[in-house]
């Protein structure tokens, strides 16, 4: 009996195996890509297996190699296959396909985005396209240009005190700066988007802090451990059960706000009458409170998503930017001269028509969002209900689709000499040489980032006001400096910066 049952399973394991390889045989051959062999389980999930955590530095290598040699090998196709067990996930590598990717107005998320729903719950970046559509539209408005306006003193505010913090830096040989940049960052849009400030608030920022950065890695290391794609058994092994506890840090910190504002809230209702001035929490508070459109869980799920996004994404961009000003000393003067023809001698704070003339202090943060994307990659799902044709290749339905940003804005015929930190690439005359969707630091389409523009002023505000006080030297070489490919792309190595004082130069 037991011989019967075992030959039994084994002839239904093998059947279950031989259609999914029929049918996985059949798809390869319209897409791009290594051809697994037929009876080949893991295809190239063995390219990418991480069997030991702790060795960060090699499987992140391992993957950046194999990524550059499948474009080497592809990249004129636009975009090719990795079959993870046998599952396609179609790398999207080159605009043309980012281009029909969009105008075909794929906008649904993958199963990865599901998984982060375990941490920060169905926001406004892992929503389903019937739940995100109507709470985009909402949250829309927080971010129009006068609500943008209304945010420079708290920009200004903030960098000074940063400034002031780098002033007994100076003191130092060498600064390790992501972490500091990181916590500015978080006080910032707890400010800006919440109307609380962090200090109040009696939370803890820095664990806030670590527990994003391990939720960030866990959420890409998970895709190569595909023993651990089911949630139910993700929850029982050691990395689920650590991320379930970093989830509730961040869910603790979050709620603490919550609360904070909504008390705030029940006492002075007057106080939220203007709708020019409302923060994006205000807005969700009202939503709750006087509609009953959103629960709860909503504004928690919201204000994690910004929480978590909002400040990782800015703070990692001004680290890249920071990092390759110090290694490039010709780009640091010229950054400098414009500085001082803006501002003067005069210490008063940056307004909106100082980041408009910061024209090359522009190019400078565009190219180092080319060089360095914040979001290295971000996902789509093609229709379930019909096969996608992209660039001539057939997507079978529901087929995972990666765009790879960090590739896509190393392509040759759009940016020759790919590695060199050019901002000239950015000048009016040659930025509109790019085509679309060859440069999409902030995502493409209907679903890219809703706070883009906040993210540049944000940016420039604090980069000018550092640079305005300090001359900065980045102590490491890039080729010692290599990216990682979490949520957001981190350096492998901690930035060390030296910041010296400097003085304004009267420009002729």
């Amino acid at each position: 009996m037991f011989l019967i049952l075992t030959f039994f399973i084994f002839i239904c394991i093998f059947m279950v195996i031989l259609r999914l390889s029929l049918w996985r045989n059949k798809y390869s051959q319209l897409m791009p890509g290594k051809k697994p062999r037929f009876f080949d389980v893991l295809g190239d999930t063995k390219d990418f297996l991480i069997y030991d955590t702790s060795n960060k530095y090699f499987w992140q290598m391992n993957f950046v190699d194999v990524m550059r040699r499948r474009t080497v090998e592809f990249g004129k196709q636009q975009l090719f296959c990795l079959w993870l067990t046998f599952l396609p996930i179609v790398c999207i590598v080159r605009y043309r396909a980012v281009k029909e990717l969009m105008e075909k107005k794929i906008i649904e998320k993958n199963f990865f985005y599901k998984w982060m729903e375990l941490t920060v719950g169905s926001g406004l970046i892992t929503s389903e396209v019937s739940k995100w559509k109507p709470r985009r539209k909402l949250l829309t408005p927080c971010f129009h240009s006068n609500i943008l306006r209304g945010y420079f003193p708290i920009f200004n505010e903030y960098s000074q005190k940063f400034v002031d913090f780098l002033q007994a830096e100076t003191k130092k040989e060498f600064t390790y700066i992501e972490t500091p940049v990181t916590l500015l960052t978080l006080d910032i849009i707890c400010e800006t988007m919440f109307g609380v400030r962090t200090e109040e608030s009696g939370s803890d920022s820095s664990q806030l802090v670590k527990s994003i950065r391990w939720i960030n890695e866990m959420h890409v290391l998970r895709l190569f451990k595909p023993y651990i794609w089911p949630d139910f058994l993700f929850k029982l092994s050691k990395d689920g059960k650590e991320t379930i506890q970093h989830a509730q840090k961040i869910h603790d910190f979050t709620r603490n706000i919550i609360q904070q504002k909504k008390s705030r809230y029940l006492k002075d209702q007057k106080h939220h009458d203007s709708e020019k001035h409302k923060a994006l929490l205000d807005l969700l508070l009202e939503k709750h409170m006087e509609t009953g459109e959103l629960s709860e869980e909503d504004i928690r799920e919201e204000v994690d998503t910004f929480a978590s996004a909002g400040h990782e994404t800015v703070s990692i961009s001004i680290v890249w930017a920071l990092y390759l000003i110090g290694l490039h000393s010709e780009v640091q003067m010229k950054i400098h001269e414009e500085l001082d023809t803006v501002f003067g001698e005069d210490t008063r704070p940056v307004t909106e028509k100082d980041l408009n003339d910061l024209q090359y202090l522009d190019c400078v943060l565009k190219e180092t969002s080319r060089i360095y994307p914040a979001a290295p990659w971000f996902g789509r799902k093609t229709p379930e209900d019909t096969p996608t044709n992209i660039c001539g290749h057939i997507l079978p339905k529901g087929t995972i689709c990666i765009l790879m940003t960090y590739i896509l804005h190393r392509d040759e015929e759009v940016f020759p000499d790919p590695e060199k930190f050019d901002p000239g690439r950015f000048f009016p005359e040659n930025y509109k040489k790019i085509p679309v969707y060859a440069y999409i630091p902030f995502s493409a389409g209907p679903r890219n980032c809703i706070g883009r523009r906040y993210a540049m002023m944000e940016m420039k505000v604090i980069i000018s006001s550092i640079l305005r006080n300090f001359s900065i030297e980045s102590l490491d070489a890039r080729d010692k400096v290599k990216p990682f490919f979490y949520v957001t792309l981190h350096p492998s190595l901690p930035i060390r910066i030296r910041f010296r004082t400097r003085k304004f130069q009267k420009q002729n």
